[in-house]
């Protein structure tokens, strides 16, 4: 059920189906450890037109195991698990297929720490849903009770940046993504000050990341440019994730985050072990420009719970993925796209330096990134042709660059990224990997 960042699928059907997703609710109770008394569960949801049933059919699976379950409404990822954590919670669920279309949907889970669920309990909660010797409470799911608790999450947010008030404020572009940060990131960059143009906030349960959010960057370079912003911001559905545009409508991603905000932390004495995490999907260009600054880079498989696992093992500061997913652990152990656009803006103040003059410190490899559909997932060293196509370019590239080939956590594809000193080539490399797969798996 759990693929690399909780269930999902597409809503209505299993595992997203009303009964299984009944029965999930009342197992993430039954997972949790022995001697928890009147469990207490915090909900949170973007903007999907499927996320009020999926949160009902979820609580009534829950309530039915004797938990008490409180929805925080529309609200960010992160907000759910800072108020998971710094609640009376033992459990917080957010519904949400993050930067997929409406049509999909997912429930992800974080524990009473405001840490997303291992694949340890996923794998034991995945067992619980599947023994067939129990049944989850029958009857109609109603109304979950609401709280709003959204003005606890500002307050933290806002102490990324205590000289906000003292510096001098320029006009930046907020991409909502028609999503979950439409409830909450207008109104904390106005308490900050700053001139914020805001696109993509007006939800209708279906445009989630509909040609625009941190997946469509597109619309947002565009506003900036034309309104001769300073940069913009484009979250994603769920706003777990930032991505970010300079006053060219250049996109940075979260590679060059990583490198700024890292050397930032590093000069603040605020980088613990003066190391990073990030995952195999990184770009080899991150690693050689943290080298020279003395910053080590750890590699881990993709999925920012990989990431976490990861930092809290080694007691890191910061990590994070390319696609924007970054965890500053001073504040949260998950991705918090606020969060990282507000310490983006904070090394943008404070370095005196364009975001544009920052990002052309990380020099980038020629990346080619393929995505092809397949059947079912196999171990390709059991397809002697796709076998034989990997290592015939792994033997290209040996040396001057990188080859990953990876299954979706998420999707039925197969990933093929390579790295090397040429675009041109590289693509037709890859490609042959691809034309293989499609003959042997597609």
């Amino acid at each position: 059920m759990f693929g690399t960042d909780g269930v999902r699928g597409l809503a209505g059907t299993p595992p997203l189906d009303p009964e299984t997703v009944r029965r999930l609710g009342a197992a993430l109770v039954r997972a949790l450890p022995h001697g928890t008394e009147s469990p207490q569960f915090l909900i949170g949801r973007d903007t999907r037109e499927s996320g009020g049933w999926i949160e009902a059919e979820l609580a009534h699976g829950a309530c039915g195991e004797g938990a008490t379950v409180t929805s925080a409404g529309v609200v960010p990822t992160p907000a759910v698990a800072f108020l998971t954590r710094t609640g009376s919670y033992d459990a917080g669920v957010v519904i949400s297929a993050s930067h997929n279309p409406y049509e999909d949907n997912g429930i992800k889970v974080f524990s009473g720490k405001g840490e997303k669920f291992t694949e340890r309990v996923e794998r034991e909660v995945e067992a619980i849903v599947a023994d067939l010797s129990w049944s989850a409470r029958g009857g109609d799911a109603g109304d979950v009770p609401r709280a709003d608790l959204i003005d606890a999450y500002l307050d933290h947010l806002r102490a990324v940046f205590p000289e906000a008030a003292a510096i001098e404020r320029f006009p930046i572009v907020l991409d909502c993504a028609n999503g979950a940060t439409t409830t909450v990131a207008p109104e904390l960059f106005n308490s900050l000050g700053f001139d914020t143009i805001v696109i993509g906030n007006r939800p209708d349960g279906r445009n989630i990341n509909l040609a625009c959010g941190s997946t469509h960057p597109e619309l947002l370079a565009r506003t900036v440019v034309e309104r001769g912003c300073a940069m913009g911001v484009a979250f994603d559905g769920d706003g777990d994730r930032a991505i970010f545009v300079d006053h060219r409508g250049t996109v940075i991603d979260g590679d060059a985050v990583l490198l700024m905000c890292s050397r930032q932390l590093k000069r603040e004495g605020r980088l613990k072990g003066d190391a990073i995490v990030a995952t195999v999907m990184s770009n080899i260009g991150l690693e050689v420009a943290l080298t020279s600054l003395g910053i080590a880079l750890v590699r881990t498989a993709v999925g920012d719970k990989h990431v976490m696992e990861e930092m809290l093992k080694r007691n890191l500061t910061l990590g994070g993925e390319q696609s924007g997913h970054i965890i500053f652990s001073e504040y949260l152990f998950t991705g918090d796209g606020l969060c990282t656009a507000l310490n983006v803006l904070r090394t943008v103040a404070l370095s005196g330096r364009t975001l544009a003059d920052l990002a052309s410190d990380l020099t980038t490899y020629p990346q080619v990134l393929l995505n092809v559909r397949v059947r079912e997932r196999v171990e390709l060293s059991g397809v002697p042709a796709v076998a034989d196509a990997i290592a015939r370019v792994e033997a290209r590239v040996a040396g001057q660059g990188r080859l990953l080939v990876r299954y979706s956590g998420t999707e039925p594809l197969l990933r093929v990224m390579l790295e090397g000193q040429d675009q041109d080539e590289i693509r037709v490399w890859a490609q042959e990997i691809v034309d293989v797969v499609k003959k042997h798996l597609g």
